[in-house]
């Protein structure tokens, strides 16, 4: 069997082609600015400044693109954590180095500018919504204890990257507001680079040293959560989210696992031994799971859209 390369060895033997992936992306990075993004003649001031507070007759958005906007912007402000997470399994060093401070970089204009719509527009209840960033960010990210540090870390922000710039592009179409869509693209199309960067590194990985990468991805897929999971109400937001197509079974396996592994061309490969063999077959069987969950998720969904219809309090998204 041959040995495992260390995580210091991945790192090293993998900076070249970091440093290659940081100047491709920042080349087609396009500089933009969160203050552009906002309709500022649409603010007043809170009670505190001799204005009104929020009300709920004040937000233009549906129920389900309230929990869209907050579901996605308590996801970006959790970024310390996931810098922290980064910086811990990546490198403080050279091209690494560059590239954790430049993708925070970025993430951070992210939180910015969506609270600055929803506060701007009125659109949630800004009180509510600083409670929930104070209870998600003191509870922060955390790694489960047996994630074995790179390999295992960038499988996950690929995948989580790409999870979230669907979900964003679909938030977006349902807030009936072309400023927001306009807003959620411009952050789309940054996750979209961000997950290139990853999958880039994640798949020199797979060349790299085949059979741990394998089992890497394997472990990722087979308990994948969202970067959100454990905010206040994150499994009523998910299922409502999923209920109204933002962000659901299909569109993570379509949207996101399949073509990823596409790209890698995971089932294709004949370099894995053994290890990477069985790791493999175990995803491609829980890959089949997951295609009968979705349709029996669906099948569920349109029975209770069904009822719902019939009893004429069907919401729209």
């Amino acid at each position: 069997m041959t040995k495992d390369l260390t995580q210091l060895e991945i790192l090293t033997e993998l900076e070249p082609v970091a440093e290659q992936n940081l100047n491709r992306h920042l080349s087609m990075a396009k500089d933009w600015h969160p203050h552009d993004y906002v309709p500022w003649d649409q603010g007043r001031n809170f009670a505190a400044m001799g204005g009104i507070d929020w009300e709920p007759g004040q937000s233009t958005l549906t129920e389900v693109a309230k929990v869209a906007m907050i579901t996605n912007l308590l996801t970006e402000d959790n970024l310390p954590s996931y810098h922290r997470e980064i910086a811990e399994n990546f490198s403080t060093d050279g091209a690494w180095r560059t590239w954790v401070g430049r993708w925070t970089a970025e993430e951070n204009r992210h939180g910015i500018v969506l609270r600055d719509y929803l506060v701007v527009t009125r659109g949630v209840d800004p009180v509510a919504l600083e409670e929930a960033r104070m209870i998600h960010m003191t509870q922060g990210a955390h790694s489960p204890d047996d994630w074995g540090g790179f390999l295992e870390n960038v499988a996950y922000v690929t995948f989580q990257e790409l999870a979230t710039r669907v979900s964003h592009r679909n938030t977006g179409k349902v807030c009936n507001d072309p400023i927001a869509d306009r807003m959620l693209q411009r952050i789309a199309a940054d996750e979209n680079l961000h997950m290139i960067f990853y999958r880039t590194m994640c798949g020199a990985g797979i060349d790299l040293a085949p059979d741990q990468a394998m089992m890497a991805i394997t472990k990722i897929l087979t308990h994948f959560v969202m970067p959100g999971a454990g905010m206040p109400n994150f499994r009523r937001n998910g299922v409502l989210m999923a209920k109204h197509g933002i962000y659901d079974l299909r569109q993570h396996l379509e949207e996101v696992v399949q073509p990823v592994l596409k790209q890698w061309n995971i089932f294709e490969r004949n370099d894995f031994g053994a290890r990477g063999e069985q790791a493999r077959d175990e995803l491609a069987a829980f890959l089949e799971k997951l295609g009968k969950d979705v349709l029996k998720f669906e099948e569920q969904r349109d029975r209770m859209f069904a009822r719902e219809a019939a009893k004429g309090n069907l919401q729209p998204a």
